[in-house]
């Protein structure tokens, strides 16, 4: 019978990440320090008041492993976008518009070139957010930063800032059963879960394929698949929150669809159902490639690493559901409803005929 393979076989050690996550209670001792008022815990974050009916969120995002597909093609001017595309899609989350943007690079080298690259594709980044660039920093540390060749490692971060008015925030309450579960396309892998693709699909990393290898189902080189941008939501999310009210918003990134447990902590005695799956095929490519090295992914397993085709999520009131799917539809978003809140605590997944409850 195949070895099961997971995130933590791929180096990922799930438990571990979540146990260290605990941690982060002693940062609470330092929300005394809050100027202008008080620090409002959310599912997904932490926003800060600076006026009496203004909230401002920071996030702070990177790119992971995907740096290393970068350097096996060769290919620095999208990495960005994804470095962008993930602080400000987890700003939204609270219902609030990016201000502004700051990068952190961190170098094997700072070759002018790469530089070049690397910016361009925080600049596109940034032209889809509608939000500035207004800071930013590369350090050279060859003694840190390793390349896959000499002088071409790197790591990748942005910062974003952004405001939401106290009565716009989304703050995750008042969910309740049959609340529709609204998402948008996400654009293939994103940044999530490339450790687990990676030592599967790769042979410099074990895997089977080389690079400029294109796999059947795929419609391009295995690379630039693997690379292809996260998508941005700034612009679709801030323009269906103008018109419903948004009950919780969710970047479905690591950890993927166990994601919604941590709204359950804020409505109490819920669950969710999801049933309309459109996986691009590279999701199929690594669990077929996993059974041809010997490995097997369960498809529970697909669902807690990678998005499985969406990339971000709304709940709405059942009421609201159909002028939010107008909007986002007005605004060539793709939505589609793909499950509901359910009175049973459980994440389910109805996929492949099969019942999934992630655990």
């Amino acid at each position: 019978m195949p070895k099961e393979f997971t995130y933590t076989d791929a180096g990922v050690n799930r438990q571990q990440r979540h146990e260290s996550k605990k941690a982060l209670e002693l940062l609470k001792e330092t929300y005394q320090f809050s100027h202008f008022g008080r620090v409002m815990h959310l599912p997904y974050s932490n926003i800060f008041q600076f006026s009496t009916d203004k909230f401002l969120d920071l996030t702070i995002e990177g790119v992971g492993t995907k740096v290393l597909l970068a350097q096996l093609a060769g290919k620095y001017d999208t990495i960005g976008v994804d470095a962008v595309a993930m602080a400000v899609n987890d700003v939204i989350r609270s219902g609030a518009m990016p201000l502004a943007i700051s990068d952190n690079i961190h170098a094997q080298a700072s070759n002018p070139k790469l530089v070049r690259a690397w910016l361009e594709g925080i600049i596109e980044g940034a032209k889809q957010s509608l939000c500035p660039v207004v800071s930013g920093e590369i350090g050279d540390v060859a003694e840190i930063i390793n390349g896959l060749s000499e002088g071409t490692g790197f790591d990748m971060i942005v910062a974003a800032i952004g405001q939401v008015s106290k009565d716009k925030i989304i703050t995750g309450h008042n969910i309740k059963a049959d609340d529709p579960i609204i998402a948008l396309p996400s654009s293939g892998l994103h940044s999530n879960g490339v450790t687990l693709a990676r030592k599967i699909l790769l042979k410099k990393w074990g895997g089977k394929y080389d690079p400029s290898d294109k796999p059947e189902g795929l419609s391009r080189d295995l690379i630039s698949e693997m690379l292809e941008p996260t998508k941005i939501y700034v612009q679709p999310l801030l323009k269906v929150a103008e018109a419903v009210r948004i009950k919780a918003a969710v970047h479905i990134t690591g950890d993927a669809y166990l994601k919604f447990t941590n709204i359950a902590k804020f409505s109490t005695g819920i669950g969710f159902m999801f049933d309309n799956f459109k996986p691009h095929p590279i999701f199929g490519l690594i669990q077929k490639t996993a059974m041809a090295l010997g490995y097997t992914i369960t498809d529970a397993e697909m669902f807690k690493t990678f998005n499985m085709g969406w990339g971000f999520a709304i709940i709405v009131d059942k009421a609201d559901k159909d002028e939010a799917l107008a909007v986002l539809d007005k605004a060539q978003a793709k939505p589609e409803q793909i499950g509901k809140v359910t009175a049973e605590p459980q994440v389910t997944i109805h996929y492949k005929n099969k019942k999934i409850k992630l655990a």
